[in-house]
């Protein structure tokens, strides 16, 4: 079932993805090479409780951690660990919040150090993708839409794989809701979009291959063919005409850019809609 929020509830959706993004914007300015992530997400963990809000990850059908952070090959749900960050490493990562009783979920991809070229378009085409998508979440559309704006612009355009295993969500009360949202698909095709309806859109691109698998963790997932991948989420909520995005990237890029260990020339900046 889809559940559909008021203005008043997509008020406090705001709330929580906003919260979501100053957390990540925090890590943003710590990434560094010698940083293990398990700082990282140690710190993101204090963040969220400073702000009287809870970690939605934690305990969530077991995983252990506040953030899933995934280093190079691993795609999405990789644990925090004490290996030290490199020069050259892209890592995601993903965090979500839970405050006044709704949840926010957004992630992001940084370059440490010095990255190549073919990791930096990685970088820039996934999170061009996300905006593609999120330009096709208005009012009368359908979920087919977001996915075929994301797959043509990261497949058929850069011959990059998309997850097929892997999907974006509704949001809201609970932290995985009705309409799944594919990054691959057809236009006009799946559920129908309908303002009031909040959906996560996430693009999780492999520069290789579109196969994945389970580590021994249980949890991450990494390429079949080990090659790095990219991810970006926003929350979006479903207007008529334009989609109204929740998070934000604005104070994470401004921290990216502040950090001279951080990569950010991948990229333009977060557009407006």
């Amino acid at each position: 079932m889809i559940h559909y929020k008021s203005k008043a509830e997509i008020e406090l959706m705001r709330e929580s993805a906003l919260l979501v993004s100053d957390a990540l914007a925090l890590v943003a300015s710590v990434i560094k090479p010698g940083v293990t992530t398990m700082y990282l997400d140690k710190i993101a963990e204090e963040f969220i409780r400073d702000n009287k809000a809870t970690a939605s990850f934690k305990g969530y059908q077991g995983f252990p951690y506040t953030c899933c952070i995934s280093v190079n090959d691993a795609v999405v749900h990789g644990f925090p660990d004490n290996n030290e960050l490199k020069d050259g490493d892209i890592v995601s990562v993903d965090v979500g919040v839970f405050k006044n009783g709704f949840h926010g979920d957004s992630a992001y991809t940084f370059g440490v150090g010095e990255i190549g070229d073919e990791l930096k378009q990685l970088m820039r085409v996934t999170k061009e993708s996300l905006y593609k998508g999120i330009e096709k979440a208005i009012h009368g559309n359908r979920v087919g839409d977001i996915a075929y704006a994301i797959q043509e612009h990261t497949e058929k355009l850069y011959g990059y794989g998309v997850v097929r295993d892997l999907v974006g969500h509704g949001l809201g009360r609970h932290l995985h809701e009705e309409p799944q949202v594919p990054n691959f698909g057809k236009r006009g095709t799946g559920a129908k979009l309908k303002e009031g309806m909040v959906i996560a859109i996430e693009p999780m691109i492999n520069l290789g291959t579109k196969d994945v698998f389970h580590d021994k963790d249980g949890w991450t997932i990494r390429t079949a063919d080990g090659k790095p991948a990219a991810h970006y989420e926003h929350d979006v909520c479903i207007q008529r005409g334009k989609a109204d995005i929740l998070s934000s990237f604005v104070k994470i890029e401004a921290a990216e850019k502040a950090n001279a260990e951080l990569c950010s020339d991948y990229a333009s900046q977060d557009p407006v809609l």
